[in-house]
């Protein structure tokens, strides 16, 4: 049988996870197995409702279930968010191009995530420290708004005590009741990104988070000495087919659901609107 790009795989919710007030992890099974490069994206489907793309957020080493981190932000979102243990939706994909990560190594890397942001960052970040000696140096930059926001408590607190095989910096927008985890600052993402003590010549950065965010991060690393073709940022726009068909995310010449979501900021930086 010809497979059918349009046609989603049947998939089981096994766990779900509340990580914010707002933000759930859903562990997936699906009946066909499908595997994916880190930094591109299935479209989840809601029976009856409709579908959206969302980048997995687990080890792309692990084939037999996949996370999924969901911001409640939309219809869809919505019903997603109303789905427990034991339902049954759909799955289609993979689609598009993920991350390099032959081009990464032997370089220094660093990773600056904002928000649900850090939802795709974790399965680059776990795909990297599956095979942490081809790489010279992994660092990760973290904002949330507020301590409550952090996504993956648990992991990123683990993170930190992983140095010097990872280098955690993380930050707050505001503290609230003082329950910042250990070593978190206070401050916009950008502020972690100064003093990297990282070899600019042989580093590439990553960026991924809301819009706004992506901007500052990417101004803020080309003042730091970072070439336009060595940040890599995660986009997106409203996808749809996810094989280039429908044009719903034209991105100037490209389709970000067929050429991206990661593009090298030198491949789109004079595009206008990038960051709306």
């Amino acid at each position: 049988m010809s497979y059918n790009p349009y046609k989603p795989v049947k998939t089981k919710i096994t766990k779900v996870v509340d990580e914010t007030s707002n933000i759930k992890t859903f562990t997936l099974i699906p009946e066909e197995k499908i595997e994916f490069k880190t930094g591109q994206f299935v479209q989840f489907t809601v029976p009856e409702v409709g579908e959206a793309p969302f980048t997995p957020s687990s080890s792309p080493y692990i084939k037999e279930e996949m996370d999924i981190t969901i911001m409640e932000a939309g219809r869809v979102t919505e019903a997603i968010h109303s789905l427990k243990e034991g339902d049954i939706v759909g799955l289609r994909g993979p689609f598009g191009k993920g991350y390099p990560l032959q081009e990464f190594e032997g370089k220094e890397i660093l990773i600056v995530g904002g928000g649900v942001g850090l939802a795709p960052l974790r399965s680059l970040l776990l795909a990297l420290l599956e095979e942490r000696k081809k790489y010279k140096k992994i660092m990760l930059c973290y904002g949330a708004r507020t301590p409550q926001d952090i996504l993956y408590k648990g992991c990123v607190c683990g993170w930190c005590e992983l140095k010097p095989t990872l280098d955690v910096r993380l930050t707050v927008d505001k503290d609230v009741n003082g329950e910042r985890p250990k070593g978190c600052g206070v401050g916009l993402v950008t502020t972690t990104c100064d003093n990297l003590g990282i070899d600019l010549k042989n580093s590439i950065a990553i960026i991924c988070g809301p819009p706004i965010m992506m901007k500052f991060s990417t101004l803020k690393l080309l003042d730091c000495g970072y070439a336009p073709k060595d940040i890599y940022l995660s986009m997106e726009k409203n996808m749809s087919c996810g094989i280039g068909k429908c044009g719903h995310c034209a991105l100037g010449k490209y389709f970000v659901c067929k050429d991206g979501p990661v593009f090298k900021y030198s491949e789109i930086k004079e595009i206008e609107g990038i960051w709306d």
